[in-house]
């Protein structure tokens, strides 16, 4: 039986206890039948959990099959019900802490993470989150994404950021951007993960400052000759597609003479450099990309439109910067659960020190600033969602969450003594990690200026 693109890439693992969604859900809808049919026919090996029942369909499918249109209780539209999300996120909550929390330690030691685990994570349908269903994605709204990235956040990031760049930075701009022929090209194979995206924007001379790239495409004839080099690449060495920020315009356009550009790793003309060396996050890998008179087809410039690429970055940094603030809030968990764990049996003066009121008191700033950034998310989450526009607020929540997540790392070390500072103990790996949080989707500095330069557009607004 030969069934849609979404319905074979939209894996949601389903294992005992736990009853399969699918078959409730439909069942619920008046599809019983059809729900053993299905279930029959994917029941082949999980490759996860060792079980079987392995579900290759998620309730986007089954509600666009019904013409069922899902909304929450505040009339936004969501990919899935509450049911079924919640659901979604148990599995993804115990595949994250029975499958990845015990790898942590030898992907660190090893610098990378096993290909089955990657396997997993693409049957899980984890690259495709944010990917429209009719691309093969799950679609989820943004407050859906959240909710999944908080869960994925209470394990080493280095999982994450396998299949961050697909669904944020490597994807969003073709999304929003790209046209009908761009869409129908990458995003299945993205979505699947038979596709890594990358997103290469920064150049030895060119990182906050975006506006000052110095990559170059040159139209000739049906094809831009692109030269440059481009710095601290995520997922360079497994990248199939490059988004590529290149000067179609003069420099001293700026931004406006930036255009964005998606071009095929295998192209001749692409070399990679060095993997970095890293403080953190080993097993996610960065490094160089040189272009060199790379010849790349006309209809790869996104959009086909020149002098867009700057606004492109500009639109896809919204959603970019609430992901790796619910990243930050999901590791900031973990912290805290490492925290208590540790100070409840840690004995000092006959007594676990989890007693002692400068323990509490450290103990209950890290609760209480997690559950701010928590909110903060969430609501701002929400009204992505409803169509307001958030790029202040987007800002705001990645300077708090991530400032937020590195405080709470230093009190998890704090709070451990001199085992903190030993690598036997994951809150030494996550205090490296989470400093990188700070650096990429914009450093701390520069959300203070987008943050303080909109309040004051703002008030000019009013006061006008």
């Amino acid at each position: 039986m030969k069934f849609p693109l979404a319905l074979r890439s939209c894996s949601l693992l389903v294992e005992n206890p736990f009853p399969s969604f699918l078959f409730l859900q439909i069942a619920r809808l008046g599809r019983f039948e059809f729900s053993k049919e299905l279930l029959t026919t994917f029941d082949i090996e999980n490759t996860v959990f060792g079980k079987r029942n392995l579900v290759r369909i998620s309730n986007i499918v089954w509600c666009k099959l019904l013409h069922e249109t899902v909304m929450n209780a505040e009339g936004l539209h969501m990919a899935l019900d509450q049911e079924t999300l919640n659901q979604f996120v148990e599995t993804i909550r115990r595949y994250v802490r029975e499958r990845l929390v015990p790898l942590e330690e030898l992907v660190a030691e090893e610098d990378r993470i096993p290909e089955d685990v990657i396997d997993e994570m693409k049957e899980m349908g984890l690259f495709g989150i944010s990917i429209p269903e009719e691309f093969g994605g799950l679609g989820l709204s943004m407050s859906e994404e959240v909710a999944i990235i908080q869960e994925m956040g209470y394990t080493s990031p280095v999982f994450r950021s396998m299949f961050g760049t697909n669904v944020g930075i490597g994807s969003q701009g073709i999304i929003m951007d790209g046209t009908p022929e761009q869409k129908e090209k990458y995003l299945p194979l993205l979505a699947s993960g038979e596709l890594v995206g990358s997103f290469a924007l920064t150049e030895p001379d060119a990182g906050s400052d975006a506006g000052s790239v110095r990559t170059t495409a040159r139209l000739e004839g049906d094809v831009y000759i692109l030269n440059g080099t481009k710095r601290f690449i995520t997922n360079a060495p497994r990248a199939g597609v490059f988004t590529v920020m290149a000067r179609t315009g003069t420099r001293e356009e700026g931004g406006r003479g930036v255009s964005a550009f998606l071009v095929d790793a295998n192209l001749s003309g692409i070399t990679l450099g060095k993997p970095d060396k890293k403080m953190g996050q080993k097993g996610s890998h960065t490094c160089d990309v040189i272009f060199e008179n790379v010849r790349v087809p006309k209809d790869a410039l996104i959009g086909g439109v020149e002098g867009q690429g700057f606004k492109t970055a500009m639109k896809v940094l919204d959603r970019g910067r609430l992901h790796i603030s619910a990243l930050s809030v999901g590791t900031a968990k973990r912290l805290i659960d490492e925290s208590v764990s540790y100070t409840s049996e840690r004995k000092q003066f006959g007594t676990e020190i989890c007693n002692f009121q400068l323990v509490q008191a450290m103990l209950a700033d890290s609760q209480t600033e997690y559950f701010a950034g928590k909110c903060m998310v969430e609501e701002i989450a929400r009204s992505y969602d409803s169509g307001e526009k958030v790029s202040l607020n987007a800002a705001s929540s990645k300077l708090f969450c991530t400032e937020m997540v590195g405080r709470v790392a230093d009190r998890a070390v704090q709070l451990h003594g001199g085992s903190g500072y030993i690598s036997e103990y994951c809150v030494e790996r996550f205090y490296r990690d989470v400093r990188l949080f700070r650096l990429y989707e914009g450093t701390t500095q520069i959300q203070q200026l987008v943050i303080a330069k909109q309040m004051i557009r703002d008030f000019n607004e009013q006061t006008a």
